[in-house]
């Protein structure tokens, strides 16, 4: 007999559209796990900004070491009109850069029965991984405009971050059922 392994997840729903879409994520989790080899315990956090409004602060003081006891973070929308985006993003940026989440990687492929808003398109012609920087360029809290009105950014990449994030954006694409194509 098999032995079946657990992976615990510490869930943040969060605000707003985290709420709606965190509830079906976790529940096509436990669909896909169901009868497998592996399982997963989910443990919900109530972190965000109704907590903010609460206790003045986005989570719990023992937070991140709550945190760093589950083998995956599942995280969904922060933001709220009553509490600022520095105060909201803060909590995303302290996550990423606390548990070195540098690539925020996101498959996207149009599924057979859905319609795309995209003309003449289906399911075989989109497959695609979107592979962006999480926690250092203008997510590193560290940097800010210059020449204003241009549109110019000036922030903190380090030498190790480039390299991994180019690491990070090839390993998938041999995965792709079509076409294998990197674009930059």
């Amino acid at each position: 007999m098999a032995i079946r392994q657990t992976h615990t997840i510490g869930v943040i729903a969060g605000d707003g559209i985290g709420r709606e879409v965190i509830p079906a994520g976790v529940a096509a989790i436990e669909k896909a796990t169901r009868g497998g080899a592996v399982s997963v315990s989910f443990t919900e956090l109530p972190w965000g900004c109704e907590y903010y409004l609460q206790h003045q602060r986005m989570m719990d003081e023992d937070g991140f070491d709550r945190l760093s006891t589950f083998d995956a973070i599942y995280l969904g929308a922060l933001g709220a009109p009553a509490v600022s985006d520095g105060v909201s993003a803060g909590l995303i940026l302290a996550i990423r850069q606390r548990f070195d989440q540098y690539v925020n990687l996101r498959p996207m492929r149009l599924l057979p029965g859905l319609s795309s808003p995209l003309a003449n398109r289906g399911p075989g012609d989109i497959d695609m991984v979107c592979v962006r920087e999480n926690s250092e360029g203008e997510y590193s809290g560290a940097g800010g405009r210059i020449h204003r009105g241009t549109g110019s950014s000036a922030f903190c990449v380090t030498a190790s971050s480039s390299p991994r994030n180019g690491r990070g954006q090839r390993s998938p694409a041999p995965r792709s059922r079509t076409r294998s194509r990197i674009r930059w």
